[in-house]
């Protein structure tokens, strides 16, 4: 099963506040976004998004130059239905990240829950090209991965598990690491998973 049939059938067959990474709000995510220190014209890409409310959040905070980029159009239609009139506001992209190439450069890259699925190392070496094409010099990426203590599979799949150094060599390019903090996070189902969430600058 390739990647778009897989995660259209995860948000074809369950509520989203059923999925284990679901938060209300993501508040980690939103105070490294604020931390970055980006006014609200900056042009921030939301990969992976699937139907987060973080677009929402990001709107309502007054960001203006959004893009949520997922390979599930099910995930796109979802949030662009709870969005409605307000959907206009975004740059929706329905793409594998690992064949992503922007028409436009991005000042900050967000990514909860993407990368740590690739486990194959020619998947990995795509996905950061792809970053590397799309990021300014000087912005800023905040990813979060499964930490050194987190689950080995997740929706089904295999996953990579990283600490700050192993995801910041990853990366390949040359980013400066400025935050990285370890996160339990509780499940719907009431278990908890530990991630890591990082923020880097390209220099």
């Amino acid at each position: 099963m390739d990647r778009k049939e897989h995660w259209n059938g995860v948000y074809q067959s369950r509520d989203s506040a059923e999925l284990s990474w679901y938060e209300p709000e993501p508040g980690v995510s939103l105070q490294l976004i604020e931390a970055a220190g980006l006014g609200p014209e900056a042009r921030i890409l939301d990969v992976g998004g699937g139907t987060s409310t973080l677009i929402d959040c990001l709107l309502q905070r007054g960001y203006r130059h959004l893009g949520l980029l997922d390979v599930s159009p099910t995930s796109i239609e979802i949030c662009r239905a709870r969005l409605g009139e307000r959907a206009v506001d975004v740059e929706w992209l329905v793409q594998d990240v690992t064949t992503f190439r922007s028409s436009h450069p991005w000042d900050l890259w967000h990514d909860r829950a993407v990368f740590h699925f690739l486990t194959d190392k020619h998947d990995q070496l795509a996905y950061s090209d792809a970053l590397l094409s799309a990021i300014t010099t000087g912005g800023q990426v905040v990813i979060a991965t499964f930490g050194p203590q987190g689950p080995l599979k997740c929706s089904g799949l295999d996953v990579c598990r990283y600490d700050a150094r192993s995801l910041q060599a990853r990366l390949r390019g040359d980013f400066e690491l400025l935050n990285e903090q370890v996160v339990d996070h509780t499940t719907p189902a009431g278990t908890t998973q530990q991630f890591l969430y990082c923020r880097f600058r390209r220099k």
